[in-house]
């Protein structure tokens, strides 16, 4: 199988490693999983936000503590279709906070008369307040990346 995923990944915390977990489970032994780092206009609007190689080298060390038979692919996006309007890919793993993005996507893929991805929505996970956890309350002080609460 063909898995893709895409986001920020900005101060990569458990959300992104089960996102990233389940694109490996659903690829199987010998698949691809396809990760895209977004860049340029996907991130204008985020603030104090690492640099793209910073953001790609944490995706990369956590990759490497699996051990994966998958071919994996990081490359930096600068839109929310990345390759998949060229490529063909038959899952795209996204969160409830990007399966609008999935939508839009298949979409734009039917338009372009090409079969449409399987979108598996996988929940938020929560941090110890059962809130989400995300990149933007790591960086405010209130949870560490794992969700346990720090103010």
């Amino acid at each position: 199988m063909k898995v893709c995923i895409g986001g920020t990944f900005d101060v990569l915390h458990k959300g992104h490693k089960t996102l990233i977990d389940k694109a490996l489970e659903l690829a199987g032994k010998n698949g691809l999983v396809f990760i895209g780092i977004a860049t340029g206009a996907l991130i204008k609007d985020k603030k104090r936000h690492r640099s793209e190689p910073q953001r790609t080298q944490a995706v990369k060390e956590y990759i490497n503590t699996k051990e994966t038979k998958q071919h994996v692919m990081i490359q930096p996006i600068v839109d929310i279709y990345g390759p998949l309007l060229t490529h063909d890919f038959d899952i795209l793993v996204a969160s409830p906070e990007t399966a609008p993005v999935a939508q839009k996507i298949n979409e734009k893929r039917k338009i372009l008369n090409k079969k449409p991805l399987k979108i598996v929505q996988i929940p938020f996970v929560l941090a110890a307040d059962n809130q989400p956890i995300s990149s933007s309350r790591i960086k405010n002080g209130e949870i560490d990346s794992e969700g346990n609460m720090l103010a």
